[in-house]
């Protein structure tokens, strides 16, 4: 069962409108294919009503009405009428799984608590409302009043109820008091269906739902990214994977293709951003970085694990940065159609190392203006440096450029202002040239632009085209800076003429 529309949904500073809840229900069912999904709280709002409507009208139309289910109260009957206004057809109601909140919340006793139970599951059976049970704080109920909760569910056992739901509300399981409650309480009641509702406080949640089915637990409830209050629920993408390849007892009919898309479409309904390292659909986990396992790959596979990207519809990539090796940038190139003799290949590998240890970051869509700019700068014997330079921008105050550059072996400093940086730094070129006496090339076309589909902020190519007599020709620049990717564009053309 995925709560994420119920109790994911106590993820603080989220809450989904009506449309947004019913897209997920359609494809969660329709797309994943989750067996059920808990959609709302009763009573909570009007918008949660008509959330809860809309779900309802469309699970009919497409017979999956007993798969949509609505968290009720013990009310005597106020959260069963909301349910019949708003079409829903299953229960889970909230009832207190630890002596502890039963004496301190409530301030009821045992039989009082299980009189009103009582009476609300029988009025929902009068509705046509099938009833499952949650024993809030279950499993600090199994911790410290056992009697308690085998008292509760000596009484649940008796009642017409489908299902009874174990949370461990806190998360405060080990994965050892996982099994050995679940198998205990399985073993008791043989012919009960009993649910597991882990939440990951202790970053058990996984753990927890991998003896949960050991132990015969019939049920699970996770959610989408993990969302849930405090350190949110079990995972739904993990969990299904650690089932699918650890537990060969139990199948699932979750499309683990569709798990990447959903979680993506979560995490824009909500804002919450999916951490880059999180397992399954983290934008990191099949993104390959050391140049060592690139070459690995290359070589039989042997950094490929069972957790293959193709599986969640997902495909593996190859980092470039500091820890590049000539594999990791060989494997982008294969992706790209590229092909580069090994001397290139060093060379572009040096500098995609050079911007890593800026902390630059580098992608595939950055590669060809790489490629272009470091063959495009072995294509001339290099006689003009630009050594140093100082640009200054500041409110009030016209640009300027102090320039040192050096040609054939002398150098020459020269300070200009302009109507920017890069005019200043053009006009300080200007003043050093015409000591020389030489006549630069006009500058007739200045363009910039950043690698389509890239979604790096480190590098933007700058395209200038220079007119000298009859002739045009471009030189190109590559920087993170616009104005220092102009400058080495600058410095070609000075060597070029």
């Amino acid at each position: 069962m995925d709560t994420t529309l119920r109790d994911g949904e106590q993820t603080s500073g989220v809450s989904f409108t009506a449309s947004e809840k019913l897209t997920l229900a359609k494809l969660l069912l329709g797309e994943l294919k989750v067996d059920r999904i808990e959609v709302a709280s009763a009573r909570v709002s009007q918008g949660e009503f008509m959330a809860v409507k809309n779900i309802i009208d469309w699970a009919s139309e497409n017979g999956c009405t007993e798969n949509v289910e609505v968290l009720t109260f013990v009310d005597g009957g106020t959260s069963i009428t909301w349910m019949k206004k708003a079409g829903a057809k299953v229960q889970n109601l909230l009832t207190k799984g630890s002596l502890n909140h039963l004496t301190h919340q409530l301030k009821k006793t045992p039989e009082q608590h299980f009189a009103t139970i009582e009476e609300v599951i029988q009025l929902a059976k009068d509705a046509g409302i099938t009833t499952n049970v949650y024993l809030e704080d279950w499993s600090n109920g199994m911790r410290n009043s056992q009697e308690y909760v085998f008292q509760f569910l000596d009484f649940l056992t008796q009642q017409p109820i489908k299902r009874i739901l174990l949370p461990d509300t806190l998360g405060i399981l080990t994965h050892t008091e996982t099994f050995g409650y679940l198998d205990t309480i399985i073993k008791r009641y043989p012919k009960t269906h009993f649910d597991f509702h882990g939440h990951n406080d202790y970053d058990l949640g996984v753990a927890n739902v991998m003896e949960a089915v050991k132990a015969g637990c019939h049920g699970l409830h996770l959610t989408v990214n993990g969302m849930g209050e405090r350190a949110g629920n079990a995972p739904l993408a993990s969990a299904i994977a650690v089932i699918n390849d650890f537990l060969p007892q139990v199948r699932t009919q979750v499309n683990e293709t569709s798990l990447y898309k959903v979680s993506k479409l979560v995490s824009a309904f909500t804002g919450f951003g999916i951490p880059a390292n999180k397992p399954i659909v983290g934008d990191n986990v099949f993104t390959q970085t050391a140049g060592i396992h690139a070459d690995g790959d290359s070589k039989h596979n042997l950094y490929f694990s069972d957790l293959m990207p193709e599986r969640f519809g997902r495909k593996r990539k190859y980092a470039l940065g500091k820890m590049s090796g000539k594999a990791n940038i060989q494997k982008n190139l294969e992706e790209l159609g590229l092909t580069l003799n090994d001397d290139e290949l060093k060379k572009v590998t040096a500098r995609i190392i050079e911007l890593g240890d800026k902390k630059e970051k580098v992608t595939k869509e950055d590669l060809p203006y790489i490629i272009s700019d470091v063959l495009d700068s072995s294509s001339f014997h290099q006689k003009v440096f630009i050594k140093s330079y100082v640009l200054t921008h500041a409110k009030g105050l016209q640009p300027s450029t102090t320039l040192s550059m050096e040609f054939d072996g002398k150098v020459y400093e020269e300070n200009a202002q302009g109507d920017g940086q890069f005019d200043a730094f053009m006009n300080a070129l200007h003043k050093v040239y015409h000591k020389l006496d030489v006549k630069l090339p006009t500058l007739i076309d200045y363009a910039v632009r950043i690698p389509p589909g890239s979604n790096s902020d480190a590098l933007c190519e700058t395209m200038i085209t220079w007119k000298i007599g009859k002739k045009d020709f471009v030189t190109t620049g590559l920087d993170s800076d616009q104005t220092v990717s102009a400058i080495k564009a600058t410095e070609k053309m000075l060597n070029m003429i």
